[in-house]
């Protein structure tokens, strides 16, 4: 009796062990399929993702991956080192200017600074500056009030409007009028200017005889809410009195809305000053500063009279063009 023949070698070519071919290529070599079911491969097809070939060609892509890397690691070093460095000089251009330039709480020095811009009519009438009060609370705030307030009396600037976000300086103006007369007085003495001290649309508070006499200084406290949120109060009155038959929408033009906006909060600055490192104006009104210098350091971070020169200086090399 014959013995059963052995099972045949196992091939490497054996239907079991091939590899599964793509999903795509199934699909083609099925024959006699019903028309509804190759329409339906037909689109599934269309939006199969394509085969996948980065993996045929390891070693090329985990060279290309490291290559990518390190030309990324290398633009971001150089870029570190720039701020650094860019960091590094204004900061010893700011401490040396601060030196030089340090006015020691006398106003005659602030003057002698200033006396080649008054000269020339390029002095700001009224200056504008932005302050922070998560910096350093309260206290700081004021007093960068203060001190500011005496740098602008100083340098015969008649106005200066100082914004703050959330305005909690207008919850303290009697403090802060305290205390910008009590450090007028230590600059100026006795013969320190007369002061006005207001927020919009709140009456102004003066010092005792000086009601309707011309101030040397005012200092109006504005916020948020006197940016975005007075335009939109304004449209809805204008709107308002459109609908009622008060005014026509001819009568609407840019210096009705210019003098209703200065009447209800300011008028608009010639310089705006900001003492943060970058452009942030934290919602600032946005009618007002519509042809107002705007200035800043970079990588500076307080409040200091370098900057406050620097802006005075930089505002008299500006030349206005309004156009026709």
């Amino acid at each position: 009796m014959a013995s059963a023949s052995p099972p045949p070698p196992y091939s490497s070519s054996s239907s079991s062990v091939n590899p599964p071919r793509p999903l795509k290529s199934a699909l083609r070599s099925r024959q006699q399929k019903p028309p509804e079911v190759l329409e339906r491969e037909r689109i599934i097809l269309a939006h199969l993702p394509a085969a996948d070939l980065s993996r045929e060609k390891p070693i090329r892509n985990f060279l290309a991956t490291r290559f990518y890397k390190f030309v990324l690691l290398t633009i971001h070093l150089l870029f570190s080192i720039y701020l650094k460095l860019r960091w590094a000089y204004h900061n010893i251009l700011n401490r040396g200017l601060s030196i030089l330039y340090y006015h020691h709480r006398t106003p005659q020095l602030i003057q002698k600074d200033v006396k080649e811009l008054e000269e020339r009519g390029k002095l700001p009438g009224h200056v504008s500056v932005v302050l922070e009060y998560e910096r350093g609370g309260l206290d700081t705030l004021i007093d960068e009030v203060s001190e500011i307030s005496c740098w602008c009396a100083s340098a015969g600037i008649k106005t200066l409007s100082v914004y703050e976000q959330t305005g909690i300086l207008k919850s303290y103006i009697s403090t802060s009028h305290r205390s910008i007369s009590q450090r007028l007085h230590s600059y100026f003495g006795k013969s320190r200017p007369s002061l006005r001290v207001h927020a919009p649309p709140l009456s102004p508070l003066r010092e005792p005889g000086e009601e309707g006499r011309e101030v040397d200084l005012e200092v109006i406290f504005i916020s948020e809410e006197d940016g975005r949120e007075s335009l939109v109060d304004l449209t809805k009155t204008l709107c308002d009195m459109a609908q009622r038959g008060k005014i026509s929408s001819e009568d609407v033009s840019v210096e009705l809305i210019d003098a209703e906006v200065t009447e209800n909060t300011i008028s608009e600055p010639d310089l705006l000053i900001l003492f943060s490192p970058s452009v942030v104006l934290r919602g600032y009104p946005p009618w007002q500063i519509r042809l107002t210098e705007i200035f800043h350091v970079q990588d500076n971070s307080g409040v200091g009279y370098q900057v406050f020169l620097r802006a005075l200086h930089r505002f008299a090399k500006t030349e206005m063009r309004f156009g026709r």
